[in-house]
């Protein structure tokens, strides 16, 4: 079983659920924009852009460590993902301004940003567009590439056809990802499939709790001080399912969009994106998103610096999921006002 999306899942993550996880803003279109918080409510800013398909739930995995090195998650559903409203003609170009609108809601005038996975280009859009003094930071997790031809013989056959067939054959497209929903949505409230998904949760608990008592007594990290979960094991594979299916919570039009999108031009060059440094974070392993296809982007960046991590994927990537946060937005970092002068 997959987990969903790059932060994973486990105990930490379906208990965050029942905290600031559903908030909306109106937009000055009239349009919802959806919201989810983790972590320290009073913490560091940083804005987190989920993957393909995904929603503003996928940062629930940052919770226990973000609490713990008091970072201020907020996680933003793109337009018909999650509780945002579908945007026929959006471009990626459009994101920032969203951002901004949401930043000024919450009051806050400084604030990082961070792109996992498809949520890279919305990353790199923000730091290509909004004012230098801004953001605090600039961060991309196993993040995708561009489409460019140099690169496309190293493009995974899956995202090369879903980019190419949403953009010819959208209505297509969306009848059948909603098919596909449905079926393995139907599938997964089967009893065998139901099975699995609880022994799964009690493995990943397990080894949650193993690795947290050994980090302790070496002397790494505290023993997270966490309220006991008292829901039953039904309970928390029902919430896992919503983490996972909250991307198709108005159907698959909104996904479909967000392929068209990340599968052409994406409205600005990288060789523009002059925000200095842009920090990546990449698996050697990671088949989803090869070595091969986002590096000679992160190359052209004037300002972008790679780090590689031998041996991880696409998912085993959040092991290193803390030092990445405190590399991304260190305890110093200030979100007071940078005055003029």
């Amino acid at each position: 079983m997959k987990p969903p999306g790059i932060f994973g899942t486990g105990e930490a993550m379906l208990r965050a659920l029942p905290r600031r996880d559903s908030q909306t803003l109106t937009l000055p279109d009239g349009r919802t924009l959806g919201y989810a918080e983790y972590g320290h409510p009073e913490g560091r800013p940083l804005f987190f852009f989920h993957g393909f398909p995904g929603s503003r739930l996928e940062a629930a995995g940052t919770d226990k460590i973000a609490r713990r090195r008091r970072l201020r998650v907020i996680s933003v559903d793109r337009p018909g993902m999650g509780l945002s409203t579908f945007q026929p003609q959006r471009r990626i170009t459009d994101w920032p301004a969203d951002v901004a609108a949401l930043a000024r809601h919450l009051d806050l005038p400084r604030f990082a940003v961070m792109g996992g996975s498809g949520g890279a280009p919305y990353a790199l859009a923000c730091a290509h567009a909004l004012p230098r003094e801004t953001l605090t930071a600039v961060g991309v997790m196993a993040g995708m590439g561009t489409f460019e031809a140099s690169v496309k013989p190293h493009i995974p056959i899956g995202p090369r056809f879903l980019g190419s067939a949403s953009w010819h054959w959208p209505a297509a497209v969306r009848v059948v990802m909603d098919a596909i929903v449905g079926v393995v949505r139907w599938g997964l409230k089967r009893g065998l499939v139901t099975r699995r998904i609880d022994a799964w949760l009690e493995g990943v608990e397990r080894k949650e709790k193993e690795a947290a008592v050994a980090k302790a007594a070496a002397g790494d990290a505290p023993v997270d001080e966490e309220v006991e979960d008292k829901r039953t094991l039904a309970e928390r594979r029902e919430e896992l399912i919503h983490i996972g299916f909250e991307a198709f919570a108005q159907g698959a039009a909104g996904a479909v969009r967000d392929a068209q999108l990340t599968g052409q031009d994406w409205g600005f060059k990288t060789e523009d994106v002059t925000y200095d440094p842009i920090l990546f974070w990449h698996g050697t392993k990671d088949i989803n998103v090869p070595l091969a296809w986002v590096r000679p982007m992160a190359e052209r960046l004037p300002h972008g610096v790679f780090k590689e991590y031998e041996g991880e994927t696409h998912f085993t990537l959040v092991k290193h999921l803390e030092d990445i946060l405190v590399e991304l937005v260190p305890e110093e970092t200030t979100t007071e006002s940078t005055p003029e002068g």
